[in-house]
């Protein structure tokens, strides 16, 4: 791991600036308290980043769950008894990766997978002019299409235009031009510039405009538009931030409810998370998803058992972990511990940090993600690819992340159902002569109860006085289904004059009597 902290120390700064503003956004979104959202980012990365077999993923609280958890702590009477339901989930977590359930990561269609990536890198973009412009309403994490604040992603920006802060709008487009033109000049001249990465500087340039414009009437930035990291007066007071879960009520049918519900959103936004990284992982690193889910499971119950929210390998951090160069596990850990460290020492100084220099720094995260030559490389691809991949981007920008992943799933699907019931068999019609009609028709590989209809359709319409050969030589695996079609067939086809020859591995038959007893139904292979 050390190998590479040049690469990795640099990144870990930046995915430490994305995670800073998410965690306590995310926290707030959630209606728990902020530190909670900061217990997570710091578990996320410390002990997780240590235990998961990811080079480059990185862990923290996942948007995707503020609505969960939002509502659980409601439902199960207090902040404590929630928390009981996150060591539960972890635990939980635990048992899938104990029998193997992360190969489930593996069957998300490709088209879907880099809709995912368009689609967050959209949201990212769409959620952030606000915070860009210095309209703060909506929490950072929020990435719902229906807003806490009450407003949606469209709204929200069409509000914007009559909250514009002057000073928040100056710096964050400050912030961008410095990002941009490090990344596409200065990074290119020197490795100075490549370990001194365009966010810290960006970052610092912000903390000093603040200082510079206090009290300027032009120019200020309201508290309200910069990072809000809680500030202890003591030991004491940092000390009461961590809350304990509740065991007593482990025996609540609610709280196992809600457990279940985490370990299950969590698990399947970790494997989908796992999935995009390393497809943009310029290194193709493969991660093994159980122990994910292992890793993922043990921090739960660590985050869980001292306050902290639901933990998930998320995108946002990831990618911008992977856009910075990250190379190994190092960059996630040390953003762990970049986290617990400022929080403790110099949580003022974050104090002084405008969101919209972190709202500039994810408008680029989001760009690279969602690169319009993705949009013409999905389209080149054909339908098949690029339906899906569409589907998957409307469905995360206008409801949420598992409901775009699940309609782009469903439409993939659907289309491999479509190609699966066109690619049953091929037919060759080989002569028309003496009113006879030669006909081969040959099966597929694998022919399942899916196929029913397309092959019950050519055989009805074979006419009269056919001679039909039938090759299963290639055919490897053939449904029940498929056989009792062709057993009712060759009732049909002696009242229609209709010869069978079929092929097969064990030799040529000329109008089975049974074609039940031909393939004896077990095994079911043609051969």
């Amino acid at each position: 791991m050390f190998k590479t902290i040049k690469n990795d120390l640099p990144a870990s700064i930046v995915v430490f600036f994305v995670a800073l503003p998410l965690c306590l956004g995310i926290a707030l979104a959630s209606g728990a308290p902020l530190f909670s959202g900061l217990i997570a980012g710091i578990i996320g990365g410390i002990v997780v980043g240590a235990l998961s077999g990811s080079n480059i993923g990185v862990s923290g609280p996942a948007a995707g769950l503020a609505a969960i958890v939002l509502t659980a702590i409601g439902t199960l009477g207090g902040f404590e008894n929630f928390l009981l339901a996150v060591v539960l989930g972890g635990i939980i977590q635990l048992v899938f990766g104990f029998l193997k359930a992360g190969i489930i990561g593996y069957y998300f269609p490709s088209s879907v997978i880099k809709g995912m990536l368009t689609g967050i890198g959209i949201i990212i973009i769409l959620k952030q002019i606000p915070h860009f412009f210095g309209y703060d309403a909506d929490p950072e994490g929020d990435f719902a299409f229906f807003q806490v604040d009450g407003e949606n992603t469209f709204s929200e920006i069409l509000k914007t235009a009559n909250y514009i802060s002057l000073g928040s709008s100056m710096i964050g487009i400050i912030g961008l031009a410095i990002l941009l033109f490090w990344d596409k000049v200065l990074s290119k001249k020197g490795k100075i510039f490549q370990i001194i990465q365009g966010p810290l500087v960006a970052v610092i340039l912000g903390i000093i405009f603040f200082i510079l414009t206090q009290g300027n009437e032009t120019l200020a930035i309201k508290a309200s538009h910069l990072v809000s990291v809680p500030v202890p007066e003591n030991t004491a007071s940092f000390l009461n931030q961590f809350s304990f879960p509740n065991f007593s009520a482990i025996t609540n049918p609610d709280v196992w409810i809600t457990a279940f519900t985490i370990a299950l959103v969590a698990s399947l936004e970790t494997l989908l998370c796992v999935e995009a990284t390393d497809k943009i992982d310029p290194h193709k690193n493969v991660t093994p998803t159980n122990r994910e889910l292992l890793a993922q499971g043990t921090g739960n119950i660590i985050s869980g058992l001292i306050g902290g929210l639901p933990i998930t390998q998320v995108i946002v951090r990831s990618s911008a972990n992977i856009q910075s160069g990250g190379r190994s596990k190092m960059s996630a850990i040390i953003h762990g511990f970049l986290l617990l460290i400022s929080v403790i020492l110099i949580p003022k100084l974050l104090n002084k940090i405008p969101l919209s220099v972190l709202a500039a720094i994810l408008l680029v995260v989001g760009y690279k993600l969602a690169k319009p030559s993705l949009f013409k490389q999905m389209y080149a691809s054909g339908w098949k690819q690029f339906v899906p991949f569409v589907v998957t981007i409307l469905g995360i920008v206008f409801m949420d992340l598992l409901k775009g992943i699940g309609l782009g799933l469903a439409v993939g699907i659907i289309i491999i159902l479509i190609k699966s019931y066109q690619n049953s068999h091929f037919l060759h019609i080989e002569d028309i002569s003496n009113g006879i009609h030669k006909i081969k028709m040959t099966l597929a590989e694998e022919v399942t109860f899916i196929n029913k209809g397309a092959i019950l359709k050519e055989l009805d319409s074979l006419p009269v006085n056919t001679y039909l050969e039938l090759d299963v030589r290639k055919t490897h695996y053939l449904d029940n289904d498929i056989i009792e079609i062709l057993e009712d067939f060759a009732y049909k086809a002696k009242e229609r004059n209709i010869n069978i020859k079929l092929y097969s591995e064990r030799g040529v038959v000329e109008n089975p009597e049974s074609f039940i007893e031909f393939f004896k139904l077990s095994p079911k292979t043609a051969s």
